[in-house]
């Protein structure tokens, strides 16, 4: 397994910084765009695409950045549970060719992700539809039609779950079982196509044993820590419907030590980022 580190270094941007509010009405900062306040954080803007967020119970943040940076895409992709439709935009944007189909089953998140989509330049190149990813998977049994598929599901354990129905769906795993999720990626993936996903430690042994045995090959794994000498709080993951010769194993910073964020966060985002120098 080979390991690649990186090295933490100030970064002279001065990033244009917001706030939005996560479960449990909790405020975090996060740095992955301009917000304008039209509602109270309702519109973040990034570079070639404006993320509306009125309706959807998960708001934009940082671990739909890094998954939208670092995932693996394609010419087919599929976005299962698209939310606010903020992958589906990142892939099209770093995948010019591509075609991408988002699917999302929350009546709300559903109204932001259709308007973030038709206000887009990349509107011509993604298609929605509001349907569970269970009832996808059955229309289209036996098609290998992607070859790239992403998703940020749900990993929280069903005894811990909020009664907002639209944040359960979005962060507990009864709503879309690991097993369900893993098994449709696989039938949906065309060979060598590649499945990419964004997990927490905790479930991380669980999931890929899940899906060796339904012959996925994990082929790279990003461990993302919040700041350095901190255990990794998420991890980026892609797994490859074939052989992989050699994983790629990397640990990675967001921010520096005193707190900046770091040259290799920066460098991730920089396409998306709206900054001044």
């Amino acid at each position: 397994m080979q390991k690649l580190l990186t090295t933490h270094k100030s970064c002279p941007l001065e990033i244009r910084r917001f706030s939005y509010f996560c479960v449990m009405n909790t405020q975090h900062d996060n740095d992955g765009a301009s917000s304008v306040h039209k509602g109270k954080y309702d519109v973040f803007e990034y570079r070639q695409f404006t993320i509306r967020q009125t309706h959807a119970a998960m708001k934009v943040g940082t671990d739909s950045d890094l998954l939208g940076t670092l995932s693996q895409g394609g010419t087919q992709i599929l976005d299962i549970g698209t939310g606010t439709g903020i992958l589906s935009l990142m892939l099209a944007q770093r995948y010019p060719e591509s075609r991408i189909t988002a699917i999302e089953i929350d009546n709300d998140a559903i109204l932001d992700a259709r308007y973030n989509f038709e206000q887009s330049q990349y509107h011509n190149r993604i298609s929605l539809e509001h349907i569970s990813f269970q009832d996808y998977l059955e229309k289209h049994t036996g098609e290998e039609t992607f070859d790239s598929i992403v998703c940020n599901p749900p990993y929280f354990d069903k005894s811990l779950e909020c009664p907002n129905l639209g944040r359960a769906r979005a962060r507990h795993s009864s709503s879309l079982p690991f097993e369900v999720l893993i098994h449709g990626a696989y039938t949906l993936l065309q060979p060598d196509g590649i499945f990419s996903v964004n997990i927490t430690p905790e479930v991380f042994d669980n999931f890929t044993a899940l899906c060796q045995k339904e012959g996925f090959s994990l082929q790279n794994i990003y461990r993302i820590q919040t700041i350095p000498g901190k255990a990794p709080k998420r991890f980026i993951l892609c797994y490859k419907k074939g052989i992989v010769d050699e994983v790629i194993d990397a640990l990675h910073c967001m921010r520096n030590a005193d707190g900046s964020r770091s040259e290799w966060y920066l460098n991730q985002l920089r396409a998306f980022l709206i900054v001044k120098v």
